[in-house]
């Protein structure tokens, strides 16, 4: 039987995960991330394929309680405009589908910053200081999580794939800026306060990064999951990210694309049988248009019977 990493998971969340084992190896879940309210690209797959993505991801990071309005520019402003209300849209959602939901949170930095400040040049809030305990940072840190799981509590009975912390193998996030073993013990913080404390049993918790150093523990991960962005395009069934994400983290637990900019080679995938339970396709130019995935290869994927649609 499949352990959850919080013991006291509620039992459709618990079902999830153990539909996502049972599914690896011989299925892949097709997955989309939705940026905007409209999610114009929900709508784009289902002009071309007639069917829709079995994972369904949404952005929380207009919700961030430290945005700098006035130190932001256009483009700053009106991506957080374009992500506000997708909390609504996603408990919608949730309330129409008994299928798949993940989130993604670009968290503006706690303190300081300016513009896009999730990222790290545009903020100089230092991660290392949160672990350190009565500092300002470590309680804008707390402040900031207690925002959010407010948020999460509003999906109590909707199992929500949760992965915070994201691409911190890598240093242009504010919680990779000091590296990716900070970044595991921010996560191992999170853990702890949103499964002891705000008693968030909907969560299955996703690891998103392949350095072995920064792994949480098996006992507080559910599925292990890696973002990848190739410069071009080529079949693939990306198993050297498989095989390097293993040895990364954990072979005892599922593993996920989180994000991707090219879908992968289903063809490859019936043969490889590489055990991706789910694969998530980044927003906007990354599924909309013909820039990095052909509608040719969105009807490939869609068609196959070896894809989970909705």
């Amino acid at each position: 039987m499949v352990q959850t990493a919080n013991k006291n998971a509620i039992p459709v969340a618990k079902k999830l995960l153990e539909c996502l084992y049972e599914i690896s190896g011989k299925k892949i879940i097709t997955g989309q991330h939705t940026q905007t309210v409209p999610m114009e690209e929900i709508n784009f797959i289902k002009s071309i394929t007639g069917k829709e993505p079995k994972l369904r991801g949404f952005e929380l990071l207009s919700y961030s309680p430290n945005i700098n309005y006035a130190e932001s520019d256009s483009e700053c402003l009106i991506e957080v405009e374009e992500n506000k209300n997708t909390v609504e849209q996603a408990l919608k959602w949730a309330s129409e589908s008994s299928d798949i939901l993940t989130f993604t949170f670009h968290w503006f930095s706690p303190l300081g910053g300016k513009g896009k400040s999730f990222y790290s040049k545009n903020t100089d809030f230092d991660a290392e200081r949160i672990l350190v305990k009565g500092t300002e940072e470590r309680k804008k840190f707390f402040s900031d999580m207690d925002s959010i799981a407010e948020i999460l509590k509003k999906f109590s009975n909707v199992p929500i794939l949760w992965r915070p912390f994201h691409e911190s193998y890598g240093d242009w996030f504010w919680w990779g800026a000091k590296g990716p073993v900070v970044a595991g013990k921010l996560y191992e913080l999170m853990f702890d306060y949103y499964t002891n404390v705000h008693k968030l049993n909907n969560l299955l918790w996703v690891w998103n990064s392949d350095v072995k150093e920064a792994y949480p523990g098996d006992d507080k991960v559910d599925v292990v999951s890696i973002d990848v962005y190739r410069p071009e395009y080529e079949p693939t069934d990306y198993s050297a990210e498989y095989f390097k994400l293993c040895e990364g983290s954990s072979k005892n637990k599922v593993c996920a694309l989180a994000e991707v900019g090219y879908i992968p080679d289903v063809s490859i995938l019936e043969k490889t049988h590489i055990p991706w339970a789910y694969y998530m396709t980044w927003s906007k130019e990354f599924c909309i248009g013909e820039k990095y995935n052909t509608k040719e290869s969105l009807l490939k994927m869609y068609e196959s019977p070896y894809a989970v649609t909705l």
